[in-house]
Formats: C-alpha cells, sequence, structure tokens
C-alpha cells in the first residue's frame, strides 16, 4: 500500500479501492463535496484517495464505510477478484496503516453476500486507534485477543484486555483501541453485520 509521500505507481489494491469508492459515489448521485460533507474527510484527501495517490488511513476507510454501510472487509472484498471458500493464509488480504500502527490481515475468504467475518488485528506497541462511528450502526464484534493487552472503549464503558480474553460488543457510536503492553496486540475480531 501506498503512504502519503510515496512516488511511484499506484498501489495495486489502492487503485481498485479508488475505482470502487467512486463508483459508490456516483451510484448514490452524490458530488465529491456531498460526500465530503457526509464523511467529514476534505474533498482534497477524498480524489487523492479517488485517484489512488494515497493509501487511505483506517479512520478514513471506516468513516466511508460508515457513509455507504459497509464494513471494512466487505468493501476490501468489493475490490478483490473472484471471491473463494478458501483463502491460503499466504493470500489474505493484509492492509496496514503505517501512522496509527495498525495491520489488519482478512482471514476469511471474501464474500460480500455474507454477515459475518473474521479479521486478525496487530497494534504496534503504545499505538492508539480511534474511530468515530461504526462502519455500520449496531456491528456486533467479539473481540479476541491472542497475544498482548489491548484497552478498548465502546461509547463510554473501558474495557482491559489481556492474552485469552474476549470481549463481546454491539457498536452504535465511537469506540477507541489501545495497546498498552509492552508489546504488540494481537487480536482476532469476529465481526458480525446487523
Amino acid at each position: 500500500m501506498r503512504h502519503q509521500g510515496d512516488v511511484g505507481a499506484p498501489d495495486p489494491v489502492d487503485a481498485r479501492l479508488g475505482a470502487r469508492l467512486a463508483e459508490l459515489w456516483a451510484e448514490r448521485g452524490w458530488s465529491l463535496g456531498e460526500l465530503a460533507e457526509r464523511s467529514g474527510i476534505s474533498r482534497s484527501t477524498l480524489s487523492r484517495a479517488e485517484r489512488a495517490e494515497i493509501s487511505p488511513t483506517a479512520a478514513l476507510l471506516n468513516r466511508l464505510c460508515a457513509v455507504h454501510g459497509r464494513t471494512m472487509s466487505q468493501l476490501l472484498s468489493e475490490v478483490e477478484a473472484e471471491p473463494a471458500p478458501l483463502v491460503r493464509a499466504a493470500e489474505q488480504t493484509v492492509w496496514e496503516d503505517r501512522t496509527a500502527g495498525f495491520v489488519r490481515r482478512s482471514l476469511s475468504p471474501p464474500h460480500a453476500g455474507l454477515r459475518g467475518e473474521l479479521v486478525e488485528g496487530r497494534l504496534a506497541a503504545g499505538a492508539d486507534l480511534a474511530y468515530d462511528r461504526p462502519p455500520v450502526p449496531g456491528l456486533e464484534q467479539h473481540l479476541w485477543v491472542l497475544d498482548g493487552a489491548l484497552d478498548v472503549t465502546v461509547g463510554q464503558a473501558a474495557h482491559h484486555l489481556d492474552a485469552g480474553d474476549c470481549l463481546r460488543m454491539r457498536v452504535w457510536g465511537a469506540t477507541r483501541f489501545c495497546s498498552t503492553g509492552p508489546g504488540e496486540a494481537r487480536y482476532v475480531p469476529a465481526v458480525v453485520r446487523p
């Protein structure tokens, strides 16, 4: 994935993602200005993401998913080729937000028609990742911590999770994930759309 300041040809995933986002805006008949107003993302940032000049951050993708009523995995699966019932570890889509210290691996075989999915998240030690809204209101997550420690805030409720702990939540508002251990936090959210 490209990051701000990178030079060269666009990353293929970023190019397909930008094209899919443009299709979604066009389907709704929205101008770039309307999308900027609905998402809270500047027109220039939206334009650069559409042209694959930048790789969108996790927070930016989350806002766009919220506007379009999709989970991040759904959106990313829409830019993949043919869906398959099996995806080998070496073929799983990995997306990285270097600025936030966040790496996301789509574990489930991509399929837009299914409601459930597994994802692996990795947050660098000390990383703090905040979302101002869920990509889909009422999204259900079962968050299982595999390694490290993670502080999760859902609305006003704060939870500390250690390796082996699992938190079930339904997300309607802001969430925050902080890696609090000496090493990275590695966790698997099982995500279920309402």
